[in-house]
């Protein structure tokens, strides 16, 4: 199949950063940042960093444009406030940030969403994008969807190996080696 991953090709491990954004969430009962934790370091990547922020569109866009800027991150995974609800705000903290959006991502992400929770599909503002070189990848807050973002979109787009194309190839560190 042409979009196998290529096993003549080496695999480059990213450094990945993690944000959770909760009102609710610690350390302790954060399953969706563990599980994209969990995911990143077993595809064989290198966790930069992992956060916990409050749904605040400062706290977060701080947070974010701090990685973004540091030549230490190369990927950001957001986890939480996408939804229409209360204080739900990722997009907003975020989007501001990008240089060019990745609109095919929320697309997918909501198509592939849609055998799982129907129609409820429509209420994800997920989205993802490209900020100084650095890709941002903004997910629900649920574990479910974690793991869909994670294992049916992200992952692969983050392996050198994929082809006939993906994103990791096109990272300024990678394009330099």
């Amino acid at each position: 199949m042409a979009h196998d991953n290529n096993k003549n090709r080496e695999f480059l491990p990213l450094d990945i950063a993690i944000l959770t954004v909760s009102d609710t969430r610690t350390e302790a009962n954060d399953t969706s940042g563990g599980l994209l934790r969990d995911r990143l370091t077993v595809a064989g990547h290198r966790l930069a960093d992992k956060q916990i922020d409050p749904d605040d569109v400062y706290r977060i866009r701080a947070t974010v444009a701090a990685w973004i800027a540091s030549p230490a991150v190369q990927v950001v995974i957001t986890t939480g406030g996408t939804g229409v609800t209360g204080r739900d705000g990722t997009p907003e903290a975020i989007t501001p940030l990008f240089d060019k959006t990745i609109d095919g991502f929320g697309e997918m992400f909501r198509s592939l969403s849609w055998p799982d929770i129907g129609t409820s599909t429509l209420q994800s503002r997920c989205t993802a994008g490209v900020a100084n070189g650095t890709y941002i990848f903004c997910l629900p807050g649920s574990t479910g969807a974690c793991a869909t973002g994670w294992d049916e979109l992200i992952e692969k787009q983050l392996d050198y190996r994929t082809r006939p194309c993906n994103l990791a190839e096109l990272l300024p560190r990678l394009k330099e080696t």
